[in-house]
């Protein structure tokens, strides 16, 4: 599906449904944004599902986030046919 990205808000990207608090923190059948796949990758590379829970579960709250913002800085001047190649954070060891 094609659509606008909530995140970086570029439209005709490829869509993903992100769990605003994931699965695994209780947030199975609670609210959901339809991202990018590069925003998508990028925020579960950048925090813990435990951080996106507890701190980062709205979309106002990950645009405010410094680590993030400057990633959306960025990825609104790429094409929508951009993919990137995700690096995990230093911070966030995988689960």
């Amino acid at each position: 599906m094609f659509a606008l990205c909530e995140l970086c808000e570029r439209e005709g990207v490829e869509i993903t449904e992100h769990h605003l608090i994931p699965r695994e923190e209780g947030g199975g059948k609670l609210a959901k944004a339809n991202l990018c796949i590069p925003c998508h990758k990028q925020i579960h590379a950048l925090y813990t599902n435990k951080e996106l829970a507890l701190r980062l579960n709205t979309i106002a709250d990950l645009k405010r986030d410094e680590k993030i913002s400057k990633f959306i800085k960025w990825i609104r001047k790429q094409p929508a046919t951009t993919l990137i190649k995700t690096k995990r954070s230093n911070d966030n060891p995988r689960r």
